[in-house]
């Protein structure tokens, strides 16, 4: 059994490196990703796949789509998928985020934000180890983020942590997984997650801080799966 995770094509907004956390904004492909869809065409199994599934993002359900064809029937909307909460960042150049990420670390969570970067990649993994119950083969897309931690992982050297910032994913280029492939990595990547996380609430607890504090904060994260689903965001 087969995955095959991509980007969503190029929008207006990508050549500005604008980040966009909110579905609610119509941010659309550009003429460039709309012409992306059609270079994919011959990458993928089309006439194989069973399952299409994307983010609640418009940009990817228009990618998707136009890999799709008429008369297929929507994709599987998958809200674990969705880009970052960028909080306060939202609508803003990457590097004004990626300087306050520098600044704070991944598990910090932006002003307004519903999430860290952390939570972030963990809610993705999650949502992509759920994908594994829908029929096979499968094609998702989703966002540069999430192809970008598992492009590092396929090519990490043992024992290396994961790092705040990695290489830009292409667009609409598939990565292809087998079911075993897609579990492990997902396994792998949380469990450096939750040590990553393990090892700052030590160091909290060094610093004095109260480890009920940070109980409370892994708490509220584990309430907090579909970010996007669960906040009001504005109209575009």
């Amino acid at each position: 059994m087969t995955t095959y995770i991509l980007r969503h094509g190029e929008t207006h907004s990508s050549p500005q490196y604008l980040v966009n956390g909110d579905p609610t904004r119509p941010i659309p492909l550009s003429k460039e990703g709309l012409a992306s869809c059609g270079l994919a065409w011959h990458l993928l199994p089309l006439r194989q796949v069973s399952t299409w599934l994307c983010s609640e993002f418009p940009r990817a359900h228009q990618t998707a789509s136009r890999l799709m064809g008429v008369p297929e029937p929507d994709p599987v909307i998958v809200p674990q998928l969705n880009e970052l909460d960028y909080g306060d960042f939202e609508g803003g150049p990457f590097l004004e985020y990626a300087a306050w990420l520098t600044e704070h670390g991944g598990w910090r969570r932006p002003p307004r934000a519903r999430e860290s970067q952390r939570e972030g990649i963990r809610r993705m993994l999650t949502g992509l180890r759920a994908t594994v119950e829908h029929p096979s083969p499968r094609v998702i897309v989703c966002h540069g983020l999430l192809v970008s931690v598992l492009l590092w992982h396929r090519e990490r050297s043992a024992d290396e942590p994961m790092p705040l910032f990695f290489p830009e994913a292409p667009y609409v280029q598939p990565l292809t997984f087998t079911d075993e492939e897609l579990l492990s990595c997902a396994k792998h990547l949380l469990a450096d997650l939750d040590a990553e996380q393990d090892d700052g609430a030590r160091s909290h607890t060094a610093l004095g801080k109260p480890r009920k504090d940070h109980e409370a904060e892994v708490a509220t994260f584990d309430r907090v799966n579909h970010p996007h689903a669960q906040r009001e965001l504005p109209d575009a």
